[in-house]
């Protein structure tokens, strides 16, 4: 099994669902109300796909204005970024291309993309459809797309394909030093396997 470790950041403005986005993935938890965040929170989620098991390291910021100077210390080497925004409230969206350009001004290492609309169970009062958000996150080359806490849709996606993109930046080229890939001695090539048992004796 190759074990894949990398960072995760979800961003958008205050009361957008990111927690819950979050605490349904991990928890299966589903709060019609939420405390908002402060400053930031932090935790673990898993993904399997084909032979990778990938930890992501998912830090919730707060979208509060108060707090937005703190923000750069968290997606500061980040591997992932989700940009959330209501689908029924199109002053959130209009936000998201602000924080897309705060991330890519202060990283110089390559990012995964996602543009998030929640809330899609709004139905009645939905203001951003799919196409408008679609052409958007298309023009800012990211990914887009569409969840609803309240009905657990989409959510399971949104990490599968996250890790997805990950695997396809590892096993690029050149890809970055700090997303960290591990492999089991017995998956590794001959010739990796007796260079890691030369380490092994060496430092025993």
């Amino acid at each position: 099994m190759k074990r894949l470790t990398a960072k995760l950041v979800f961003m958008g403005s205050q009361g957008v669902g990111k927690s819950s986005i979050i605490t349904r993935y991990i928890k299966g938890d589903f709060k019609k109300e939420c405390e908002a965040t402060i400053g930031a929170s932090f935790m673990y989620a898993k993904v399997t796909l084909r032979d990778y098991q990938i930890t992501l390291k998912v830090w919730d910021t707060a979208g509060q204005e108060r707090f937005r100077s703190l923000v750069p210390m968290y997606y500061r080497n980040s591997d992932a970024v989700a940009i959330i925004f209501d689908v029924s409230d199109r002053d959130s969206f209009n936000q998201v291309k602000n924080w897309i350009n705060e991330v890519r001004k202060n990283t110089d290492t390559p990012v995964v993309y996602y543009v998030v609309g929640n809330k899609t169970d709004l139905i009645d009062t939905r203001v951003i459809m799919y196409e408008e958000a679609e052409e958007f996150a298309n023009s800012v080359n990211a990914r887009y797309w569409e969840t609803s806490v309240y009905s657990n849709t989409g959510i399971q996606d949104l990490f599968t394909n996250i890790g997805r993109n990950l695997i396809e930046i590892v096993e690029s080229s050149k890809p970055p030093v700090h997303l960290k890939l591990e492999i089991d001695p017995e998956e590794a090539p001959n010739n990796e396997r007796i260079n890691n048992s030369k380490i092994q004796c060496c430092t025993n």
